[in-house]
């Protein structure tokens, strides 16, 4: 594979069909169905070259332990292509714990002020981070499924929101982003208000 070429295969996941798409340096992309037309490949193209696909073993195989609840974090090479202050955020990403939830703010937070440049306000840097959570080249194995809205709430997701709360359930957080005895007192404090 020349450093412009790509391969890919698709992985048949609980939650729909992912195409992988890896680079020379790794894992560059997972495509949720419907999206591969939004994904910009080598020269432009937006098709993927039929005689590049080619089987993964070992991303399948990482996947496969995901999605059986065996796997909590991903250990496989990235070929991660985005701008500094994307990268940060990807990087940001994968220090979420498996079953646990951030938001858009508390990243902001986490991110250097230099990568913001002068001209994002500081009351912008959610959103600012928030895109970036969006061009999130390998959801699932780049966790950005487990970013929320400061107020608890699920919030926008490429693969859908139905995916991003699977993903969390499968990982044993509420669609409220609560897990175990939080999520009891949670719902008792709800009951305390009847």
């Amino acid at each position: 594979m020349s450093a412009e070429q790509l391969s890919w295969t698709v992985y048949d996941s609980p939650i729909g069909a992912l195409t992988l798409i890896d680079g020379p340096n790794g894992l560059r992309s997972v495509v949720f169905p419907n999206e591969l037309c939004n994904v910009l490949l080598p020269g432009g193209s937006t098709r993927l070259a039929p005689d590049a696909e080619h089987a993964m073993p070992g991303v399948v195989s990482q996947l496969d332990e995901y999605f059986a609840g065996e796997r909590r974090e991903f250990e496989l090479a990235l070929d991660l292509q985005g701008t500094p202050l994307q990268r940060r955020v990807w990087e940001l990403l994968r220090e979420i714990p498996y079953g646990a939830t951030t938001t858009y703010g508390q990243l902001a937070g986490q991110v250097d002020d230099a990568l913001y440049g002068d001209d994002v306000d500081a009351h912008l840097r959610a959103r600012v981070v928030g895109a970036a959570v969006g061009r999130t080249p390998t959801p699932i194995v780049v966790p950005c499924h487990r970013v929320i809205g400061a107020d608890g709430s699920l919030t926008g997701y490429g693969g859908g929101l139905a995916r991003k709360r699977a993903l969390l359930e499968l990982e044993g957080l509420s669609v409220h982003g609560e897990t175990g005895e939080r999520a009891r007192v949670r719902a008792s404090d709800q009951l305390a208000l009847l």
